[in-house]
């Protein structure tokens, strides 16, 4: 439950340093993927996904 707490605090690190510095680029960011194809947006949360994944089994040293 630690992990995940801490996982969770960190996105809301990173995505509340996007709405502070930059919300003008946040609204052309949203309109752009807005107009990408579904299929594209998956694409991208999946390889996303995947990075999170190695990244945290990294952490916990798993070389």
């Amino acid at each position: 439950m630690e992990l995940v707490l801490l996982g969770l605090g960190l996105v809301l690190v990173f995505e509340g340093l996007v709405f502070a510095l930059a919300p003008s680029r946040l609204e052309e960011l949203i309109k752009l993927i807005s107009e990408m194809p579904i299929e594209t947006r998956r694409t991208i949360g999946l390889g996303a996904m995947a990075i999170g994944i190695v990244l945290v089994w990294l952490a916990q040293g798993g070389f």
